[in-house]
């Protein structure tokens, strides 16, 4: 017989307990594994944001308007900024699905003419785009919108609106593919020609951020400055940074919630690491005559030891393992591939980074082990006669 069989030996002492404790492992690593995925994704979604591509708002807030005339100046050969390849104006529109109202998408009113241009990577049929551009009414989605209610080309939609109350009819004349994961496949996208036409004279001609493509990320600075020193002397100033230092804007806003995820991933490993030692804790105490008969047999108090510290990790990458076989199909095939189609934007790349998979699972083998210390020590210092009078 050999350590290893010995050890395998220990851990099926109690079989009950020892799958209980792996199912708790697994549990453990995999919400973990969750956890960390969503970190890693959120901070991949702000690295792939594109740095060629400007927006200019409001320098007060984003949620505050700007007046249209801004890109008509902007936009003017008058107003040309070196460096600036293109430019659209955008709005948000705020709608919901009448009888979905809990099932978000993005909707944005948006200057027909240029917006495809600036967002080149959403991929439209010629004949679809200018199916659109001829009907004022017309719509354009992302393909996991229209998968996500049914929608094809032709549909007639009515939207709720929130922002701008009513409700609205569309016609969906086309379907756009994401060429890049950094781009939403879940948006729904309108003329915001509609949308000024039917509003008061006070709500008229505003947009909500201007949005620029330019030659070159480097130059995003410098042009950045240009633009509002272009408004400094209006009665509404701007603020404009690259969609990647948006992202990231937004990102700070949030960092109390990644702060607080990050904290809960270590909770988690903490209890993890107590039932893990619960559970040796109790094997050493119950095998304390079988340990005293191992030493009476010549066996050292080192191997002793390392019967425990075996069996905790062992333990450990059950669960560990068992954790991860969870995880790549819950993560990688359930919620991953849903954020990616309705949430693309922000979690382009949902899936496991090998690093994260190689971490949990080292973990789980590193803090078992940590631990078993305690109870192993503990069991190397037992003497052979009380160990010997102990019967359970």
């Amino acid at each position: 017989m050999t350590l290893g069989s010995l050890t395998i030996k220990n851990i099926g002492h109690n079989w009950l307990r020892t799958v209980l404790t792996v199912v708790g492992t697994a549990i453990a690593i995999l919400s973990f594994v969750m956890i960390r995925t969503t970190l890693a994704a959120w901070e991949q979604g702000v690295e792939n944001a594109a740095q060629d591509r400007l927006s200019t708002i409001h320098r007060v807030t984003f949620v505050m308007p700007l007046p249209k005339r801004y890109f008509d100046e902007f936009n003017g050969q008058r107003g040309k900024i070196p460096g600036v390849k293109a430019s659209t104006y955008i709005n948000w529109f705020g709608a919901k699905h009448p009888t979905r109202e809990s099932e978000f998408f993005a909707n944005l009113a948006v200057d027909s003419d240029t917006f495809f241009d600036v967002y080149s990577e959403m991929a439209v049929p010629a004949d679809q785009l200018a199916a659109w551009r001829e009907n004022p009414q017309g719509a354009i989605i992302g393909e996991a919108l229209a998968n996500q209610f049914g929608w094809k080309v032709g549909d007639d939609v009515t939207l709720t609106g929130t922002i701008y109350p009513g409700d609205w009819q569309f016609k969906v004349e086309g379907i756009y593919v994401a060429t890049k994961k950094s781009i939403d496949r879940a948006q729904f996208i309108l003329h915001w020609n509609y949308v000024n036409e039917t509003l008061p004279e006070g709500r008229k001609d505003q947009i909500g951020w201007i949005a620029s493509t330019i030659d070159s990320a480097s130059q995003a600075a410098t042009i950045s400055q240009a633009i509002d020193a272009k408004f400094d002397e209006q009665e509404i100033q701007t603020r404009t940074m690259s969609e990647r230092a948006m992202n990231m804007e937004f990102l700070g806003g949030a960092s109390a919630i990644l702060r607080a995820l990050d904290i809960v991933s270590l909770v988690i490993l903490g209890i993890m690491m107590l039932i893990l030692g619960n559970t040796i804790a109790m094997g050493v105490r119950e095998r304390t005559h079988e340990y005293g008969v191992l030493l009476a047999l010549g066996f050292r108090p080192k191997h002793i030891a390392s019967f425990v510290l075996g069996e905790g990790i062992t333990i450990g990458l059950l669960g560990g393992g068992l954790g991860l076989l969870m995880a790549y199909p819950l993560i990688e095939q359930g919620l991953g591939r849903w954020l990616e189609e309705n949430m693309g934007a922000y979690f382009p790349y949902f899936s496991i980074p090998t690093s994260v998979a190689a971490v949990a699972l080292g973990l789980a083998a590193a803090l078992a082990a940590i631990a078993a210390v305690i109870p192993a020590y503990s069991a190397s210092k037992l003497d052979v006669i009380d160990a010997l009078r102990r019967l359970g």
